[in-house]
C-alpha cells in the first residue's frame, strides 16, 4: 500500500509486508500472478511480466542480452524485459549486416517521460547501425480515439521535437505520419487481402459496432511494421510496450502469409503437423530398432514402431501412426519442403530450377533431399523477392515494463500528477517529484531498520529508467542504499527532484535548437486531410 507523502521530507511511506533490509538486484521479478488480457489501445495493465512468459511466449530478454552488442542500459537493467525473435536482430549487429528499427507514436497528448524509453530505444538502434524508423499513427489517432487533425497536428510537432531532441538523425532515419505515407497505405491494402473480420474479432474483441476505419488502422499499423522491408527483407525490431504485442503477433502471421513458399520439414510425401513431425522425426532416429534396411526405411514399418512408443496414446500419434502405415512400403527419408503459398507461375519455376541435387516435384510443393533448412529459406526468400515478392522477415520486438505513476497506479495523459510531461515547467516536474508517492516505510526509523522498497518505488523507477542514464553503479547505489536503509525518502526525492529539473531544461533547450530547424525535415507538420467536426 501507498499514499501520499507526508510534508516531512525525511519520512517514508507507509507499506505492507516487512523487508529483511539486505540489498539485492535492481528490479527484480515480483508480484502475484493475474489475468492478463493484453489490449493495445490502453485498457490492460500487467503486475507481474512473468505471465507473459507463460501465456503469450515472450521470451526473458536476459536469455539474449549476451548476443547484444553493447547493449543499452534499459537492457541491462531488466526495465526491457522481453523480447520475441530478437536473435536474428542482434546477429545481424553483430555480424554488420542489414537491419532496421521502427517504432510508432500515437500522438493523444503531450509525450511524456514513459514515451521517453521508446524514443531512447529507437535513438540506441539507430546509432548501432539499424536503419531506424519512427512514424506518428495519426491514422489510429483519428479512427481509433477520435482526435481532430488540427490536435494530432499539434500532439505530431511535439513528439517529432522531443524525438529529435533525444538524439534522433532525420538524415540517417526515416520520418513519418501514416496518413501522408502512400507506400504504406499501399502496403497495408495488400496485407487486408489476407486478414478477415474474423481475426479481428479474436486479436482485438472488435464486434459489429467496430467502425470500418478503426479495422483499416490496424492493417495500417501491419504495414509500418513491415514498412522498412519495402526495399529489402531483413531483420526489423519494433521497441513496444507488453500490450502491443496483439500487434506483433498478427504482423508475424500476416508476414507469413505473404510468402510465396513456406519451408518445412519432411519425411515422406504427405505432409504433418508439426506435433506428428516431431513424432515421426523420433521414429526415424531409432530406424535400427525397426528397419530391414536402416539406410532405407519404410513408413509401414516406422508407423509399427511408433504405435508402441511412449507410455500412452496421443491423439497426434494415432494420426502420425496412421499416415505411415497408409503410405506403406515409402521410403522414409528426411528432406526440406518448399510448399507453394502465393507463388507465381514463374516462380515456382524458377524454385525448382535453382536447386541442387536431388529433388521431386509435386502440384503444390517440392521436395529437397541435399539442402539444409537455413538454406533452403535463404533460396526461397531469394527466388521469392527475384520474381516481385517481398520476401518478409518475421518482423521482431522487445518489450519494456510500463512506468508506475508518480501518485501509484498506472501513469496515464489523462491524469497529470501521475506523469511528467516532457514539455513541463522544469520547475513543475521538480514539484511532481517532490510530491511522489515512494514505497519507503512509515517513520525514518522503521526506514532506517527494515530498509525501503525500492521495487514497488516510482521515485526508484525514475532513477533506473532515465535520471541513472547509462551509469549502472549509480542506479544500484541508489537502489542498495534504500533498501539497506542508509537513504530516506525525503534525501532521495530531493535528489530525483534536482535531477528531473535539470533534465527537463536540458531537454527542452535542445527542443528549442531542433524547433528552429524544422522546416528543413522533410515532414509534413501540417495535415493536408480535411478539417473535421472536431477542428
Amino acid at each position: 500500500m501507498t499514499r501520499e507523502p507526508d510534508t516531512d521530507a525525511d519520512e517514508p511511506t507507509p507499506d505492507d509486508p516487512p523487508a529483511d533490509g539486505t540489498p539485492t538486484e535492481p528490479l527484480s521479478d515480483g508480484g502475484t500472478v493475474d489475468d492478463v488480457a493484453l489490449d493495445p489501445w490502453g485498457s490492460s495493465t500487467v503486475s507481474d511480466y512473468r505471465k507473459l512468459f507463460e501465456e503469450f511466449g515472450i521470451e526473458q530478454f536476459e536469455a539474449v542480452l549476451e548476443e547484444v552488442p553493447g547493449p543499452h542500459y534499459l537492457m541491462r537493467r531488466g526495465v526491457i524485459f522481453g523480447h520475441r525473435d530478437y536473435r536474428p536482430v542482434a546477429r545481424a549487429m553483430r555480424e554488420d549486416d542489414p537491419w532496421a528499427a521502427l517504432s510508432g507514436f500515437m500522438p493523444t497528448g503531450d509525450p511524456h517521460i514513459g514515451h521517453k524509453m521508446v524514443f531512447d530505444e529507437i535513438v540506441w538502434h539507430q546509432k548501432q547501425g539499424g536503419d531506424a524508423y519512427a512514424l506518428i499513427a495519426d491514422l489510429e489517432a483519428h479512427s481509433a480515439r477520435g482526435l481532430s487533425w488540427a490536435t494530432i497536428d499539434e500532439h505530431t510537432r511535439n513528439y517529432i521535437l522531443s524525438l529529435l531532441a533525444l538524439g534522433f538523425d532525420p538524415e540517417d532515419g526515416d520520418l513519418y505520419r501514416q496518413s501522408t505515407n502512400r507506400e504504406v497505405q499501399d502496403l497495408a491494402f495488400e496485407l487486408g487481402i489476407e486478414a478477415n473480420f474474423s481475426e479481428f474479432q479474436a486479436i482485438y474483441g472488435f464486434d459489429g459496432e467496430t467502425d470500418v476505419s478503426h479495422m483499416e488502422s490496424v492493417v495500417t499499423q501491419m504495414a509500418d511494421i513491415l514498412y522498412p522491408q519495402l526495399d529489402e527483407p531483413k531483420p526489423t525490431v519494433i521497441p513496444v510496450g507488453p500490450d502491443q504485442d496483439p500487434h506483433m503477433r498478427f504482423a508475424r502471421d500476416l508476414a507469413e502469409r505473404m510468402r510465396f513458399f513456406k519451408v518445412t520439414d519432411a519425411f515422406a510425401s504427405f505432409e504433418l503437423t508439426d506435433t506428428e513431425r516431431e513424432l515421426v522425426g523420433i521414429a526415424y532416429d531409432h530406424r535400427e530398432e525397426f528397419a530391414e534396411d536402416p539406410d532405407r526405411p519404410r513408413c509401414g514399418a516406422a508407423g509399427e514402431w511408433l504405435a508402441d512408443y511412449g507410455t500412452s496414446a496421443t491423439e497426434a500419434r494415432d494420426s502420425a501412426v496412421e499416415k505411415l502405415d497408409n503410405a506403406g512400403k515409402e521410403p522414409l527419408r528426411p528432406r526440406v519442403r518448399f510448399l507453394d503459398r502465393n507463388a507465381t507461375d514463374a516462380a515456382f519455376d524458377a524454385l525448382i530450377e535453382a536447386i541442387d541435387g536431388e529433388k521431386r516435384r509435386y502440384d503444390a510443393h517440392v521436395d529437397a533431399f541435399d539442402l539444409d533448412h537455413a538454406a533452403a529459406e535463404e533460396l526461397a526468400r531469394e527466388i521469392e523477392v527475384d520474381n516481385g515478392g517481398y520476401g518478409f522477415v518475421p518482423p521482431s520486438s522487445i518489450y519494456h515494463r510500463f512506468m508506475t505513476g508518480l501518485t501509484g497506479g498506472k501513469m496515464s495523459s489523462s491524469i497529470p500528477a501521475s506523469h511528467i510531461s516532457l514539455l513541463d515547467d522544469p520547475e513543475e516536474g521538480y514539484d511532481k517529484v517532490k510530491s511522489a508517492t515512494t514505497g519507503g516505510r512509515e517513520t525514518a526509523e522503521e526506514q532506517r531498520k527494515k530498509g525501503g522498497k525500492a521495487d514497488e518505488c516510482p521515485v526508484y523507477e525514475l532513477y533506473a529508467y532515465l535520471l541513472s542514464g547509462d551509469d549502472d553503479e549509480f542506479a544500484k547505489e541508489v537502489y542498495d542504499e534504500c533498501v539497506g536503509g542508509d537513504r530516506l525518502c525525503g534525501g532521495c526525492k530531493e535528489q530525483a527532484a534536482e535531477l528531473m529539473e535539470q533534465f527537463l531544461e536540458d531537454h527542452q533547450a535542445k527542443r528549442e535548437e531542433w524547433e528552429a530547424k524544422l522546416d528543413e525535415l522533410d515532414f509534413e507538420f501540417d495535415s493536408p486531410r480535411k478539417p473535421t467536426s472536431g477542428d
